[in-house]
């Protein structure tokens, strides 16, 4: 890939992860309920998403969703649920302020959010799609295209982290000024609806012709 190229792709793939979605609401989510140093395990999982993703446009699993209504509709309402889950688990969650990690009502375990987080990319086919439309751009079919696609995953990988954590520090900021449990209550309930907004949108989107 030369550098103009991958320059290119670059400057997209800021604008890319800077476009609020799912997982911009699951890092501020996870930054709100667990402070910076514990909820920032969730943008791993966001990326390993991403990266998966990638395999499967790379592999042509992609195309098979952007050509098979079935196949992205199943795709879709899976991701659909998932998110609408999400926000219902959020909406409920107890209003209690941030525990340390030792203390044992933290249940939630950095495992735990990590695979939420690659659930939240994996089953939302809008990635699918739009990296089925971005990506060809960028990929010169002359060359090898594994160090290609190496490039593009690390290049993604890489502006997904610097966004996700900012959301995830922003959140945590928050968080610290939340001393009330109405007000922690009142943070869940906002975060859990835009986890079900989200689903709703997603529930809306479709394939292009």
């Amino acid at each position: 890939m030369e550098f103009s190229t991958w320059l290119t792709f670059f400057a997209a793939s800021w604008a890319i992860s800077i476009s609020p979605g799912p997982g911009a609401i699951a890092a501020m989510s996870a930054g709100l309920n667990h402070g910076f140093r514990y909820g920032y395990v969730i943008i791993i999982g966001l990326v390993l998403g991403i990266w998966s993703q990638l395999l499967i446009v790379g592999v042509g699993l992609g195309a098979l969703i952007g050509a098979s209504a079935t196949a992205f509709t199943v795709v879709k309402w899976l991701g659909v649920g998932y998110l609408v889950w999400l926000g219902i688990q959020q909406w409920r969650a107890p209003a209690r302020p941030m525990v340390a990690l030792s203390d044992s009502q933290e249940v939630v375990t950095q495992r735990r959010l990590v695979l939420r987080a690659w659930m939240i990319n994996v089953v939302n086919p809008k990635g699918t799609v739009f990296l089925l439309a971005v990506v060809p751009q960028f990929i010169d079919v002359s060359q090898p295209l594994l160090p290609q696609y190496l490039i593009i995953g690390t290049t993604l990988a890489l502006t997904d982290m610097v966004v996700m954590s900012g959301y995830t520090a922003l959140a945590s900021r928050v968080l610290g000024a939340l001393k009330e449990s109405h007000h922690i209550r009142a943070m869940n309930r906002i975060f859990g609806s835009l986890f079900v907004l989200a689903g709703s949108l997603l529930a809306l989107f479709k394939r292009s012709n």
